[in-house]
């Protein structure tokens, strides 16, 4: 995506505030123009924003566990213009028939955003109820992608699971929740 214009900064801008001000709960100990410093001051920023916003994210500012603040995918259901798509492009490439149109890990690098580890998948799911109805593929550690397989999660019976699956697979209900840190 090339550099936002003025009136698309704007817009994004103001959907950004309207979120955060509609979802004080996430963040209670955050300023809005804090924000707004900071996302501002870099346009890479402000279009990944844009991107997260373009593929049903709905980005909003999350506290992490160590303290930094970052933009998360804060979605009710897995972002709907990030589903249907492999673990990583390695997966994609040994798919022989029925090939995905891509790959979680790519599509977030392409985008400026990383996949959510299991540590943040959780800690979200303690600002809201998340993927209720899909799943989200998450950052899967080497010793389990060396043997083929990659980790999702969901959220069903008010618990949060952690699942396997090969990373090649694909489904119309499983997507990816991304972050930036600001």
């Amino acid at each position: 995506m090339s550099k936002l214009s003025q009136e698309e900064t704007l817009e994004l801008l103001n959907t950004l505030e309207s979120r955060f001000t509609e979802n004080v709960e996430r963040h209670s100990d955050v300023v809005w123009s804090d924000v707004l410093e900071r996302i501002q001051i870099d346009q890479d920023k402000l279009t990944t924003l844009a991107l997260m916003e373009e593929t049903g994210g709905e980005p909003d500012v999350i506290r992490l566990p160590k303290g930094d603040l970052a933009y998360c995918d804060c979605s009710a259901e897995t972002p709907s213009g990030r589903r249907s798509l492999c673990y990583d492009e390695p997966a994609l490439e040994a798919r022989k028939k029925n090939k995905p149109a891509g790959s979680a890990v790519a599509l977030s690098e392409q985008m400026g955003i990383t996949l959510l580890d299991e540590e943040t998948y959780r800690h979200l799911q303690t600002l809201g109820a998340f993927d209720l109805k899909t799943s989200s593929w998450i950052q899967t550690p080497d010793t389990i992608r060396q043997k083929g397989g990659a980790l999702f999660c969901d959220r069903r019976y008010d618990h949060i699971f952690v699942y396997h699956n090969g990373a090649d697979s694909y489904y119309a209900a499983r997507g990816f929740r991304g972050m930036i840190t600001i």
